[in-house]
């Protein structure tokens, strides 16, 4: 897929704070997400930085949250708990924030709310 998102775009471009491991760990959810979000549809040359920001947004919410409930994590003894509406997902928040990069193109638009 030419969208790909490599860890220099995604630091340099996007300006993300993860480490290359970290962002390595998470790629694969955040641009299968993104391809979901948008109904799997190939972005237009002139959508792609926008398609590569949504994934790098989806990138930052799923290494901070995971795909699943949010709550909370811990490494070793240092301990981050997230105040989010109950029942939400890090999956949701993946959504939304990846929708705020695609404003404005044909991509936004895939019967998602």
């Amino acid at each position: 897929m030419a969208a790909t998102v490599t860890y220099q775009f995604y630091s340099e471009a996007y300006g993300g704070g993860l480490s290359e491991a970290a962002f390595g760990l998470v790629l694969p959810a955040a641009e299968r997400h993104v391809r979901w979000l948008v109904g799997a549809k190939e972005p237009a040359e002139c959508e792609l930085v926008a398609y590569q920001r949504a994934v790098c947004a989806a990138v930052d919410a799923f290494a901070e949250f995971g795909e699943g409930q949010v709550g909370g994590f811990a490494l070793g003894d240092f301990k981050v708990t997230h105040y989010e509406d109950e029942g939400t997902t890090g999956e949701e928040i993946a959504t939304a924030d990846a929708l705020k990069e695609l404003v404005g193109t044909s991509l936004a638009f895939c019967g998602v709310c």
